[in-house]
């Protein structure tokens, strides 16, 4: 955490004038181990074992930070909060100071830990760093019994995890058991039950398990090692003693996250950042040898033991949390999904994104790159879950999943492969006139002229009104794209409004248009729709977007999505069910990656009951749809 604040603004007076301050409790606290100092002109810079903040404005705060950091390393202030005037601006001054420090986790309990059995003054150190009340945690520590468990308890990987949890404040005794080659166990025994992480060492990787239970971090294990080795470049085992750099580094990675569960503190996964960690799922370390390194990724492990495992991830409200998924399920080396990328592919005047899938390659495309790219992971899960049929739809959650079953179910479809599409299914509908002139939307005149004008194609577009209250309406493009050549079906849409049916469907024209000229040697084309809306209208507008901007066009869209499905549902009668794999078949850890991201996994098979996918369906409750109705 960082910030810059001012320390000049001080709290009203206590009612009393000879109430306790905080100058007056400064005396059971000093500086936390590890803080240094860095004066400012006008101010003080202050970093911590994961804190950093600059304090500043005034000239005075330097010499207020030289009086303060005195007491602390002294008498705690009994003589500075003698000496200072209760009620006095200087007094008001310290205390904001004081309070300041407090915020920032930068004050830690005089006296600390109070030995607690813990062994050499080394523990006591690191608690007094990184734990808020040093003394209960090493309580626990000092409570705790540990076991290193493996094949080979005196092996070189056994010692440096023994170690580890030596110099961490808890004895550990070395046991044998049958594990896996180049695997440990580390168990930590505590009054109200057991603690444990894996760890492994093999050729050129390593890993360390979230905590969990015992049976968690076998299992977890298991399925780190089979993801692992699938990827690495070296790909087999190898004995820990003959890569001692990484042996160290995941026997101390793997004690300090067994040590730190103990004692109640913080997963050391919370210090770290980025794209490929999720607040709410756990994260497992990933290490490699050349170059050495540690790095923790989220990892969404297929076999769910303990019960807070278990529980399904948040759904993603916003486009955002939607695609802050995408590297978590497309991670090159815990993922289940090959991450699409627009690489060499152009964006105008579409957006294309690729990656590959079990069958070949996949393209998808949209109005925008982040539109293309969820796109892209639902229907390259899809193809992971069932293979090319259509019967798996895939969203972000149960409200994106239905937009886009019941649009597939009324016609609108991702092309199967290079060849060009059939006119759509569905029910039929009633033809409505429609020309690219007078009071369309901009945005259907939009992607028409981009259709007609811009790629040159000679287009029509048949629209059908197929429900009348709600509206739904299905848009058929189909043009030429060679002089002479014969008319073909180049896209199609399923909306609220014939005009959103007709910009979806010359949108989707579009794509493929230039998947055509730019990705021939792909196998499967994903085509945008609405259903992404729902999502997407929540990203921040400016106030001169019209509805011929993309944000305020999403926002139209979603506000109509709840009556789309409710037509749609009507008019295909249709109920997309939550479908799940059998356990132990290919699909299980694919799903339970995407349910453990808040995705959701929709059948759209005419009954319940087991498919020809393996899996089960079973009624889907009512889950209303984000957004204005």
């Amino acid at each position: 955490m960082s910030g810059r604040q001012s320390a000049t603004s001080a709290p009203a007076p206590p009612d009393a004038p000879d109430a306790p301050d905080a100058l007056d409790s400064l005396r059971h606290r000093r500086l936390r181990p590890g803080v240094t100092a860095t004066v400012l002109r006008d101010g003080v810079h202050l970093r911590g074992w994961i804190t950093s903040v600059s304090l500043e404005g005034s000239p005075a705060l330097p010499a207020l930070w030289e009086h303060l950091a005195e007491a602390l390393a002294t008498d705690g202030g009994r003589a500075l909060a003698g000496a200072v005037p209760a009620g006095s601006p200087l007094r008001a001054a310290l205390v904001s100071l004081i309070d300041r420090l407090s915020e920032h986790d930068l004050l830690v309990e005089r006296g600390g830990h109070d030995g607690g059995g813990l062994a050499g003054g080394l523990a006591g150190q690191w608690l007094d760093t990184v734990a808020d009340r040093p003394a209960q945690a090493a309580a626990r520590l000092a409570g705790t019994r540990a076991r290193v468990l493996g094949t080979r308890p005196d092996g070189a990987f056994a010692r440096a995890a023994g170690r580890a949890l030596d110099h961490g404040g808890t004895g550990a005794e070395r046991a044998r058991e049958e594990l896996p080659d180049g695997r440990l166990l580390l168990v930590a025994s505590l009054p109200d039950g057991e603690l444990a992480v894996s760890a492994g060492v093999y050729a050129g990787f390593g890993f360390v398990t979230p905590v969990g239970s015992p049976r968690q971090a076998r299992a977890d294990a298991a399925a780190l090692a089979e993801r692992l080795g699938r990827v690495s470049r070296t790909g087999g085992l190898g004995e820990p003693g003959e890569h001692p750099a990484l042996t160290a580094l995941v026997a101390a990675s793997a004690a300090q996250r067994l040590l730190c569960a103990a004692a109640g503190l913080p997963d050391p996964s919370a210090e770290a950042g980025g794209a490929r960690l999720l607040p709410d799922r756990p994260a497992a370390l990933v290490a490699g040898e050349r170059p050495l390194r540690g790095e923790y990724r989220t990892w969404l492990g297929p076999d769910l033991v303990d019960a807070d495992r278990a529980l399904p991830g948040a759904v993603p409200r916003t486009l955002a949390d939607a695609l802050a998924r995408i590297p978590v399920l497309g991670d090159g080396e815990l993922g289940v999904l090959d991450a699409p990328s627009p690489g060499a592919l152009p964006q105008l005047p579409v957006a294309l994104v690729r990656c590959a899938t079990p069958e070949g390659g996949l393209l998808s495309g949209a109005a925008r790159a982040d539109l293309a790219r969820l796109d892209a992971v639902c229907r390259a899960a899809e193809l992971r879950l069932g293979g090319a049929g259509l019967d798996l739809v895939v969203g972000a959650g149960p409200g994106h999943a239905r937009g886009r079953a019941l649009r597939r179910a009324a016609g609108h479809r991702d092309a199967a492969g290079r060849t060009p599409v059939e006119a759509p299914a569905g029910p039929p509908g009633r033809p409505v006139a429609w020309r690219p002139r007078g009071t369309v939307h901009p945005q259907a005149r939009h992607w028409w002229s981009v259709l007609v004008r811009r790629l040159g194609v000679d287009a029509e577009a048949e629209v059908s009104r197929i429900a009348v209250d709600p509206g739904a309406f299905r848009a058929v493009v189909r043009g030429r794209t060679v002089a002479g050549g014969p008319p073909r079906v180049l896209g199609t849409a399923v909306e609220a409004t014939a005009d959103d049916a007709v910009a979806y469907a010359a949108l989707s024209a579009a794509v493929r248009i230039q998947s055509e000229a730019n990705a021939p040697d792909l196998r499967f084309l994903t085509l945008p729709s609405g259903a992404s809306a729902m999502l997407g209208a929540a990203s921040e507008r400016a106030p001169w977007e019209d509805a011929g901007w993309t944000t305020a066009w999403l926002g139209e869209t979603a506000g109509r999505e709840g009556y789309l499905q409710d037509a749609l549902a009507g008019a295909t009668g249709r109920s997309p069910r939550p479908w799940e794999p059998a356990p132990g078949t290919p699909a299980r850890p694919v799903w339970s990656a995407l349910r453990q991201c808040g995705f959701s996994v929709l059948s759209l098979a005419p009954a319940p009951g087991r498919d020809r996918t393996g899996g089960t369906s079973r009624p889907m409750p009512n889950t209303p749809v984000e957004g204005p109705r």
